[in-house]
């Protein structure tokens, strides 16, 4: 199996994917589809679907070069035509594994950057964690 079907079974797997049309819309309309993916020979309706999910948003939606066979494979189903990542790394991850990286140029920064921005409130909210539980320990040391 390919690197980038790869990771839709890792996101599958991790429950960061949402699979099928109607899971991805409601992804979509609450904003947590990150990257939503359309099999190549999708009809022209799931790929105006796919699209009408996404408009007015930041979401991205990409035809990617595999058959609904192919995804479907990946992720233990007979066929899959579209999916949604709800994860920014594994998005990222997955369209940098597609290996066309001046055709999804603009994609990839966008995933990029919300990538890094999650990595970073995370990072803070660690520290912020940590300073708390320092706080919490030297309060109780006062004898209060």
């Amino acid at each position: 199996m390919d690197k980038a079907l790869n990771y839709m079974a890792l996101a599958r797997k991790a429950g960061r994917i949402e699979l099928g049309e109607e899971p991805v819309g409601a992804a979509a309309r609450a904003q947590k589809a990150r990257l939503v993916v359309v099999a190549e020979d999708a009809t022209d309706h799931t790929w105006r679907r796919a699209k009408s999910f996404v408009s007015g948003s930041e979401q991205i939606c990409l035809k990617v070069p595999y058959s609904k066979d192919q995804l479907g494979q990946a992720i233990g189903r007979s066929q899959l035509a579209l999916a949604a990542f709800t994860d920014p790394a594994l998005a990222l991850a997955f369209v940098k594994a597609l290996g066309q990286p001046d055709r999804y140029k603009a994609e990839l920064e966008s995933l990029d950057k919300r990538a890094t921005r999650i990595r970073q409130r995370q990072q803070e909210a660690k520290a912020h964690e940590k300073n708390r539980a320092a706080g919490r320990k030297s309060a109780g040391k006062k004898g209060y």
